[in-house]
């Protein structure tokens, strides 16, 4: 479904500039942007992919990953294909790099060898129709995810602002490499978010993502943080290329001075896929390795992924030391969060939004 992009500036001889994402690309008559799912049609720029689902899921909100923010609860998770990014270690690549059609209604993608891969039809869903699934479904929240909701901009917006009116909560799966314009209209309609720090060096973000800077990601987080959106941050730690033990340090001090010490800290361990299947798994000692620093680095709330269980995904006190939310996988439950989000053990305020009522035993939501 064709719709006008709500963020652009229209040029001389038929050109735009689109304002969806920090690349902010010109674009000619008939020509798309570095996504490939926004395009120039008579002067004017169009989303392709505006209500054209490729995956629909009701998923545990740590899957996302949010664990500070209804802990327990369950995300109705969607996604389109796209992505401002050209990630080579893509682990949603499928749909993340792939191609849409001029009617934005078929999809390809190349696999890792450069092989043209079979096509996949996206599904056509409203606004509307989308809220009232969610609606009657058990999840509290709608998740825009598995690929770049930036670039979803006109679709994320719209039906943000109707899941609201639902009460349902509004949940960015983000990259991050956003426009300043992009991140002041979504922050106005999002609860909570999740974004990717991929490292804290531009090499990485030049070599591996295919795009100059890491700034106009922290200048992302910053914003949403300022505007009272609930941000966790995610980092993939790849051997050799983003874990090195001062550059963690530099990310850890970023977060603390940047988003405060309440703000979580996602280490995950990567596995090799798509282009860059040329490194070995993070072993789980870089990952803990990883948290040890931070958490020396004074935050509260660091968390171990894709290692298995662990009792470092557990959330503790930082003024008392007990357990707020004890984890086993992706379900959780409350020892000592009480509801207005403060330690029921010592009063603490923990910066947990949400609640997990403490009576419940362990959920899934597999």
């Amino acid at each position: 479904m064709l719709k006008e992009g709500y963020l652009q500036e229209r040029l001389e001889d038929d050109k735009s500039r689109c304002l969806a994402c920090a690349h902010k690309c010109v674009m000619k008559n008939g020509q798309r942007g570095f996504c490939g799912t926004r395009i120039n049609k008579g002067g004017k720029i169009f989303s392709l992919t505006y209500g054209m689902l490729s995956s629909e899921a009701q998923d545990p909100i740590e899957k996302k990953p949010l664990y500070n923010f209804w802990p327990g609860s369950g995300a109705y998770s969607v996604a389109s294909v796209g992505c401002s990014l050209r990630c080579q270690f893509c682990q949603n690549w499928q749909i993340s790099q792939a191609n849409i059609d001029d009617e934005g209604r078929f999809a390809t993608v190349e696999s890792s060898f450069g092989i043209k891969g079979r096509g996949f039809p996206l599904h056509e869903t409203l606004p509307a129709e989308l809220v009232a699934r969610a609606k009657r479904s058990p999840c509290a929240s709608i998740a825009f995810t598995y690929n770049e909701p930036i670039i979803w901009h006109e679709f994320v917006i719209d039906t943000s602002r109707l899941a609201r009116e639902a009460g349902l909560k509004t949940i960015l799966v983000t990259n991050g490499y956003a426009s300043p314009e992009a991140t002041r209209d979504l922050a106005k309609v999002t609860d909570a978010a999740n974004i990717d720090v991929k490292a804290f060096n531009d090499t990485f973000y030049k070599k591996l993502c295919g795009v100059p800077s890491r700034q106009p990601v922290l200048d992302t987080c910053e914003a949403m943080k300022k505007a009272g959106v609930h941000v966790e941050i995610t980092t993939l730690l790849i051997p050799g290329q983003n874990d090195n033990p001062d550059e963690l340090k530099d990310l850890a001090k970023w977060v603390y001075d940047a988003l405060g010490p309440e703000t979580p800290l996602h280490f995950s361990a990567y596995h090799p896929d798509y282009k860059f299947r040329d490194v070995e798994n993070t072993s789980p000692r870089t990952v803990f390795k990883a948290v040890e620093i931070a958490r020396e680095s004074g935050l509260w709330y660091v968390y171990a992924g894709n290692i298995g269980y662990s009792e470092e995904n557990n959330s503790i006190c930082h003024e008392c030391g007990k357990i707020l939310v004890r984890r086993r996988g992706f379900s959780a439950t409350a020892d000592q969060l009480g509801q207005n989000g403060t330690c029921m053990n010592c009063g603490a305020k923990t910066g947990f939004v949400g609640f997990v009522d403490p009576e419940k035993k362990f959920h899934s939501w597999f």
